[in-house]
């Protein structure tokens, strides 16, 4: 595997791990202000993320490489509200997607067609990714005055059960 491809790799690993600490950080914010529904489905995203960053390490490990791992910055743990929680889950997956799709560009040019391979799971993941959340984002925005409403979204949202990769 071309150095190039290595370190790419190695900081996308570490972008995986922090954003399993983001969302690991909403759910604690979730629970600390009584959204247990909110808190359970960050908990599952938050190891969802923690399974994506275990597949790019699998991957270099498949590849003959001792995967290096980075420091991983503290991450923010308080928001105004719930919306403006989801409102940064949603900025972070697109930055997450915008990752993923610079690393396509780059397996491509190096030829790499394993990465690639991998990757394109990683790409489809990260459409439905930004689709729900943003989904989610429309609904809590609509109900955001509304506290029945957002009760009804945070129990529909805690109904969330882990589908595993």
């Amino acid at each position: 595997m071309k150095q190039s491809l290595v370190d790419a790799l190695v900081e996308h690993l570490n972008a995986e791990f922090e954003s399993y600490y983001i969302y690991l950080s909403m759910s604690g914010y979730f629970d600390s202000e009584s959204w247990d529904g909110f808190a359970s489905w960050m908990a599952l995203q938050a190891e969802e993320e923690r399974e994506h960053a275990m597949k790019f390490y699998q991957h270099l490990l498949q590849r003959g490489v001792n995967p290096k791992l980075l420091s991983i910055a503290e991450p923010k743990n308080g928001w105004e509200s719930p919306v403006k929680a989801f409102e940064d889950a949603l900025e972070h997956e697109k930055l997450i997607t915008s990752k993923i799709e610079k690393l396509m560009d780059l397996a491509i040019e190096e030829r790499d067609h394993g990465l690639q391979n991998l990757l394109r799971w990683f790409i489809d993941e990260q459409i439905e990714e930004e689709s729900t959340v943003g989904n989610i984002v429309d609904r809590i925005q609509r109900v955001a005055g509304d506290a029945k409403g957002l009760m009804l979204l945070d129990t529909e949202l805690g109904a969330r059960k882990a589908t595993g990769l």
